[in-house]
């Protein structure tokens, strides 16, 4: 699912976080989720494939500037047929993911080489492929390529040692509303956010889409980062300060606004917490 969403649905999180990137007009990345089901009791082994496998991988394009920022999230509410872990990268295009893609073919290729050809005396070891199977139910895997339409980023990262906690809020926008939603949300809601931004409130945020669609549950979603759960409170009171503000007239205009141009009986949530959370600095 990510639901989902992830995901993560997000995703997001879908983070390049850098003062000279919020001077600029705001580039519509892409973040590449990975939906796993991991086994009960192999977290600690799942662990470990992301370290030898993936992390290699991601921090040396990192480094190299393709990658702008990855994490891993879990799911705060356990679902019986949901994912337990997303891994997620954010690039600047598709040929971001294209290196990311062969990166990691090459690295896989070189572990199991070396597995198969292990020192005197060892037998050889688990291929990459058996390891996972180990680990997670392949055939619950889902992958999702996601394009943020708008964003906003804090003019640093968080804190050294903060994880930060995302909300996603999936939407499904009725055919051919999609401009009308996207006008509504940047007119109504973008503008608290950023207030949000300002005040250190939320660390991140964004409007998003599937760059390839594979998902008919949810057209759109929003998502919001923060550093604990207290600010999940504080969006909720900006949002109910902002609206209380405005005449009965224009709240009920906003209000027929967004119910017209989706499905409100298909909105769903996901709150994630990140395990892991690095951003590439300028």
């Amino acid at each position: 699912m990510l639901r989902r969403r992830m995901i993560v649905f997000a995703v997001a999180l879908l983070w390049c976080a850098t003062a000279y990137a919020q001077q600029q007009p705001q580039p519509q990345t892409l973040t590449f989720y990975y939906g796993y089901a991991v086994k009960p009791g192999k977290e600690e082994d799942f662990a470990n494939l992301v370290k030898t496998v993936g992390a290699p991988v991601r921090d040396k394009l990192m480094a190299d500037g393709v990658i702008n920022a990855w994490g891993i999230e879990t799911p705060l509410l356990r679902h019986p047929d949901g994912h337990t872990h997303y891994i997620w990268f954010n690039v600047n295009d598709w040929t971001g993911v294209e290196k990311v893609m062969a990166g990691m073919t090459a690295h896989i290729a070189k572990l199991d080489a070396e597995a198969a050809a292990p020192a005197k005396g060892q037998k050889p070891g688990m291929t990459v492929m058996q390891r996972a199977l180990d680990i997670y139910d392949t055939s619950k895997t889902r992958d999702w390529l996601i394009r943020d339409l708008v964003a906003g980023f804090s003019p640093a990262p968080p804190a050294a040692g903060v994880l930060p906690y995302t909300r996603y809020n999936f939407t499904k926008v009725k055919p051919g509303k999609g401009g009308d939603y996207r006008e509504a949300w940047e007119k109504y809601n973008k503008p608290v956010f950023d207030k949000l931004i300002a005040d250190g409130t939320v660390l991140a945020y964004g409007l998003a889409v599937e760059e390839v669609k594979t998902d008919g549950d949810w057209t759109h979603f929003t998502w919001i980062a923060v550093s604990d759960m207290g600010g999940f409170d504080k969006v909720r009171a900006a949002f109910i300060a902002d609206r209380s503000r405005r005449s009965p007239e224009e709240r009920e205009a906003i209000g027929d606004t967004f119910t017209s141009s989706t499905v409100p009986d298909a909105a769903r949530s996901l709150v994630t917490r990140s395990t892991i959370f690095k951003v590439r600095m300028p």
